[in-house]
């Protein structure tokens, strides 16, 4: 029988009590070309909440890329307004935009971004260093993350003598080295075989339940969507549905139906 702890636990919390991390208003970001425009986002609102995971899916040219540079501030929208704690923020302009990447933003890339010429401790301490943190805060914490990544007997390997899964598992490491408020994660499977993709996917979720860590996973792979407590899909820069995943078999079936009807032009 589960204890009155583990019960309360397993009590979905409400979503007004959910801490907002980050919400967009009216999100557009509309391409010139010579003889013609591309609306690559089409007033996109929605809410981070602090501690979910949300996957992004569509097809490609869907607006998912997009989103990313407009969440990170690589790019600026054409239109709409920024929320970070429930203060809108202006990170589109420099200085701000690389503070904001820095201090807010952890990335975790497909092809994992790691320096060759650096050891894996030095690649995950660099968001620190760029901080201009003190090497005595600096090496304890990297020898934490690596802990908690399983990564720690690697901290003195480069990347060329690791496999896909460990350098991914680096990338994370690096990633949350600064304890972000958002982690974005660009397709973090997509290099990976099934049962390494399974072993990143359970260390993403232990991670976010452990730190209360908010994360985007953009994804074209409806599988890895199912770890996700929400998916967002997108169709012609434009979020055209909603799933609330059950953490039920019958997530994949219906992430799957939805995608299908999208790719369809149904949606």
């Amino acid at each position: 029988m589960n204890s009155l702890k583990q019960m309360m636990n397993e009590i979905p919390v409400p979503r007004e009590r959910l801490v907002e991390v980050l919400r967009v208003e009216g999100l557009s970001k509309t391409f010139q070309h010579n003889t013609h425009e591309v609306k690559a986002l089409q007033n996109i609102d929605f809410t981070l909440y602090e501690g979910e995971m949300v996957a992004v899916m569509g097809t490609s040219g869907s607006g998912k890329s997009t989103l990313l540079n407009m969440l990170s501030a690589i790019d600026a929208p054409t239109k709409g307004q920024l929320f970070v704690d429930g203060i809108q923020t202006a990170v589109y302009q420099e200085p701000q935009a690389t503070e904001f990447r820095r201090d807010t933003i952890g990335f975790v890339f497909q092809s994992f971004q790691l320096l060759e010429d650096l050891t894996v401790a030095d690649n995950v301490a660099m968001p620190l260093i760029l901080r201009e943190e003190k090497s005595a805060y600096i090496a304890p914490r990297v020898d934490e993350v690596l802990r908690e990544v399983g990564m720690i007997k690697w901290r003195a390997h480069y990347p060329s003598e690791l496999s896909g899964g460990q350098q991914q598992r680096v990338a994370i490491a690096r990633a949350l080295i600064g304890r972000p408020k958002i982690v974005l994660a660009d397709e973090p499977t997509g290099a990976l075989d099934f049962t390494t993709t399974n072993t990143i996917l359970d260390l993403l979720v232990r991670l976010q339940q452990a730190h209360r860590q908010t994360m985007v996973v953009v994804t074209h792979d409806a599988y890895v969507a199912t770890f996700a407590e929400r998916v967002l899909f997108f169709h012609d820069g434009q979020i055209v549905a909603e799933y609330t995943n059950a953490k039920t078999e019958a997530d994949l079936t219906h992430i799957l139906a939805t995608f299908q009807q999208i790719a369809r032009g149904e949606l």
